[in-house]
C-alpha cells in the first residue's frame, strides 16, 4: 500500500471515531467507567486488597470501548460494582469474578455501575494495525474489526460500519433490550 492510501485509511478511521464520538455525545448515551486495577501500598506490613480506579468514561461498542476523548480501546474485562458476597469456592473463575466485583466496590464506584478494565488502547498507526492480531486491523488497505476471535479478513466487519452499527444500537436499542 502506498503512503497516500495508508494515510487515507488512517484518516478515515480517525473520522469514523470522531463522528461516532460526536453522535454518542449528542444523543446523551449513557457511558461506563474504564478503570485500572491498582494494588495499594502496604501499610505497616499489612497488604491491602486491590481496587479499581477510574481512568476514563467510555461507551461499550461490542469488542471495542470508545472514550469521550476519542481514544479507542479493545474491550477487556467488564464487571459491576456490587457487594461480592461470600466465597463459595465453586470455581476459580467464579472467585476471580467475585474479586473483580469487590475491587470495584473498594474503588468507590456507585452500586450497580458497570466497570471495564484490562482494556488495551488501539494505536492508530498503520504499522501497528497492518494484519495485526488484535480486534482492529488493516488488511489490503481496509480497516476491519475482528468481532469474534476466529474472524478472518473475509468475515471481519468494516471499521466505520462496525462503529456506526454499534452506536446505532446504543442510541436506539431494540425493543426489550
Amino acid at each position: 500500500m502506498d503512503a497516500a492510501a495508508a494515510d487515507a485509511t488512517i484518516a478515515a478511521m480517525r473520522d469514523a471515531i470522531a463522528a461516532t464520538t460526536k453522535r454518542l455525545a449528542d444523543a446523551a448515551v449513557a457511558d461506563e467507567s474504564l478503570a485500572e486495577m491498582v494494588t495499594p501500598r502496604r501499610i505497616l506490613f499489612v497488604q491491602r486488597e486491590p481496587l479499581l480506579r477510574e481512568i476514563a468514561r467510555v461507551w461499550h461498542l461490542g469488542v471495542l470501548l470508545l472514550a469521550r476523548d476519542g481514544t479507542l480501546y479493545e474491550a477487556g474485562v467488564s464487571t459491576r460494582a456490587v457487594e461480592p458476597g461470600r466465597p463459595n469456592y465453586q470455581s476459580a473463575s467464579g472467585e476471580e469474578r467475585r474479586g473483580h466485583r469487590a475491587a470495584a466496590v473498594r474503588g468507590g464506584f456507585a452500586p450497580g455501575q458497570t466497570v471495564n478494565f484490562d482494556a488495551r488502547p488501539v494505536s492508530l498507526d498503520l504499522e501497528a494495525l497492518t494484519d495485526a492480531a488484535g480486534r482492529v486491523y488493516v488488511h489490503d488497505g481496509r480497516a476491519l474489526v475482528r468481532w469474534t476471535a476466529g474472524a478472518t479478513p473475509a468475515t471481519s466487519i468494516d471499521f466505520a460500519r462496525y462503529l456506526d452499527e454499534r452506536a446505532s444500537l446504543l442510541i436506539d436499542p431494540p425493543a426489550g433490550a
